[in-house]
């Protein structure tokens, strides 16, 4: 086939956005343009439902432009034999680097590898082929002894540093937000970053040695200007502490790596990547660094994950990973469907990995670099969002930097504010939850977990003796010679504190329902109930019923339903039959003109302890009300509220 019957574009005019916006202005019918088509993000960033090409745009690429992404597991099981055998099992299918899970870390969530001597983490590795794959340290308390460990293991077992893939994962600043303590003062904790980079890379290891881990403000609610502005703040402040303390401005940014969490947001996620290289490039040109690519660690964003309906979970990290690769991360870490019921089993680590497998094997994302480069939407929201983050960014400098403003609280109430009104959003149901506040499943069978208790006070520091502070070269020595890591823990000094940031699961407040209502079903054999009184016919009915059996589920509630009533003696001739307390009354605004007020009063009178009625009454709501109607129940309502109130009615 020769190129010239290929020319299907060119044989139809080209059109533009004049037209487009005639055509839109027929569809709206005199419909506000602005609040029907152009949403806005948490940082009140206008995302237009329509973009021209950029023809001037250029790829942001990673470390190395066209490369796979490594995929990631996580190492977090208690007992060393059992991380062991999971390693070795995601690593012969699939996986090309592990993330080490220390007790008290953010991810951790009650798990974590617990290792107190060199002998414990060559345990958990066992067979494992450190120079072959790469590593990453999860940031957690006392991240400079977990750095120590590991590189006390590749003396140990006479690797060549410089044949180890290691991101050491150091995160102080991280930890203070996540802990709201750090175990020294800023100036001695900025020291003691530089001696462990020194020494590491005096050993031949390459880094990078510290991380700025967006994933504690993005728990906490924080919107994507604002974790882009703390990375960069978190970052800053890492290149003072290692430059002030001998490294050379190079040295210092070629130490630092990032690490976000990226939920199923896709343009607002791609951009968010796509910004932070744009912006840590300029943080470099101001500090005289020549430019040179970050690392970026994605993880599946923890505060998406759902107790309810976990199967859905599987849906969000295929998107977030396509996200993460499509934007151009460098690893990725998916986290296992199950993990918020607690350590995942083989199948939901299976699945994890094989998300990334089947979206670089059988999607080659991986193949273009940058594939959003040019693209209206995807570059007019990565020049936003970097400039908001760019604000953010100077406002938290002016405030004394990152660690100032943790400690006066300056960054937890601007995370708070965002938190505020996103959790509004979720309570009205206007941010969906899918399998738990819209689609929510009653009766669902539950998902296997391993049975391995979380302890939650793993991860503290124990065993400090406060009489020295040792350097990084004594901690690997120390450790080589079978020490203790509680005995060779710094003593606290003159500690550092903040108001601890909050990790908080999007899910949970509709999560405390379901439970509620299934302890309910536990002591009586039923699920609360509401009756339907759906009037007239299927097709008049059958938009609110459903919408009503939705919502009610999504508070644990089950709703008895039926065809629909021809009147309201019918209607509350069922109720009183069915043994429920509350009614609803369910149908078409002409149906509700009709049989309304009638439908309400007979069920009163069939000793209904509380009468809904689905949708805005409009002119009818006196009437209504004096029939015997309680409460209506609309789109865009405080359905947390609602849900609560109906199980304080319900459930005994």
């Amino acid at each position: 086939m020769s190129a010239e019957t290929l020319k299907l574009a060119s044989d139809f005019p080209t059109p533009d956005e004049t037209q487009w916006r005639e055509l839109v202005a027929k569809a709206l019918k005199g419909g506000d343009f602005e609040k029907r088509l152009v949403s806005k993000s948490a940082d009140g960033l206008a995302i237009a439902p329509l973009y021209s090409r950029r023809r001037d745009a250029a790829p942001v690429s990673g470390e190395t432009a066209g490369r796979r992404w490594r995929i990631s597991a996580r190492v977090d099981h208690p007992d060393s034999s059992e991380a062991c055998d999971q390693a070795l099992d995601d690593l012969k299918n699939g996986v090309d680097a592990l993330t080490l899970v220390f007790p008290g870390s953010l991810s951790a969530r009650g798990y974590g590898m617990t290792c107190e001597t060199v002998e414990d983490l060559d345990a958990a590795l066992n067979g494992v082929a450190l120079e072959m794959i790469a590593l990453r340290l999860d940031p957690a308390p006392l991240g400079r002894i977990n750095a120590a460990l590991v590189a006390a293991l590749v003396e140990k077992r006479g690797l060549n540093p410089t044949a180890c893939v290691i991101d050491f994962g150091m995160d102080p600043i991280g930890n203070l937000a996540h802990r709201g303590v750090l175990a020294a003062d800023w100036p001695t904790v900025g020291k003691r970053l530089a001696d462990a980079a020194q020494t590491l890379g005096a050993k031949g290891f390459k880094g990078p040695f510290l991380t700025c881990d967006t994933r504690p403000y993005h728990e906490a609610g924080a919107s994507q200007a604002q974790e882009l502005a703390v990375s960069l703040a978190t970052g800053v402040a890492y290149l003072r502490a290692l430059t002030d303390n001998g490294l050379s401005g190079a040295e210092a940014s070629k130490a630092i790596s990032f690490t976000l969490a990226i939920d199923p947001d896709q343009f607002l996620g791609m951009a968010k990547i796509r910004a932070l290289r744009r912006l840590w490039a300029r943080i470099e040109e101001a500090s005289g660094i020549s430019p040179q690519p970050i690392r970026i660690n994605a993880e599946t964003a923890w505060r998406m994950l759902t107790r309810r309906d976990p199967w859905v979970n599987m849906l969000r990290a295929t998107m977030a990973t396509f996200i993460a690769g499509v934007g151009g991360a460098d690893s990725m870490t998916v986290l296992p469907h199950t993990l918020a019921l607690g350590l995942p089993d083989a199948f939901a680590r299976r699945v994890a990995r094989n998300t990334q497998s089947v979206l670089l094997e059988e999607s080659n994302l991986w193949r273009v670099a940058d594939p959003a480069a040019g693209a209206g939407g995807y570059e007019a929201l990565t020049d936003e969002l970097a400039a908001a983050a760019w604000a953010l960014f100077q406002e938290i400098e002016l405030k004394g930097g990152m660690v100032a403003s943790l400690g006066s609280g300056h960054i937890q109430s601007r995370i708070a504010k965002v938190r505020e009104s996103r959790d509004k959003d979720i309570a009205r149901r206007r941010s969906a939850i899918t399998g738990t506040s819209e689609f929510p499943l009653l009766g669902e069978s539950g998902v296997d977990v391993l049975d391995v208790a979380a302890d939650f006070s793993r991860g503290i520091a124990a065993g400090r003796d406060g009489s020295r502070d040792p350097a990084f070269s004594d901690l690997v020595g120390a450790l080589l010679q079978g020490a203790l890591r509680g005995a060779v823990t710094p003593g606290p000094a003159a500690t550092t504190v903040a108001e601890a940031l909050p990790s908080v699961r999007l899910a949970a407040p509709f999560e405390v329902l379901r439970d509620k209502a299934e302890a309910h079903k536990a002591r009586t054999g039923d699920y609360p109930k509401v009756f339907l009184a759906s009037l007239g016919p299927i097709a008049a009915h059958t938009a609110r019923s459903t919408w009503i059996k939705n919502l009610l589920a999504a508070g644990g509630i089950e709703a008895l339903t039926t065809e629909g009533y021809a009147s309201a003696e019918q209607a509350a001739a069922a109720y009183k039959a069915s043994g429920a307390k509350i009614a609803c009354i369910c149908s078409s605004d002409d149906i509700y003109a009709e049989l309304g007020a009638g439908t309400a009063m007979a069920l009163k009178e069939a000793s209904a302890g509380s009468v809904l009625l689905a949708g805005l009454p409009g002119e009818l709501e006196s009437a209504l009300k004096a029939a015997g109607v309680d409460t209506f129940v609309f789109a865009g309502q405080d359905m947390l509220e609602l849900l609560s109130e109906l199980q304080e009615q319900l459930v005994w």
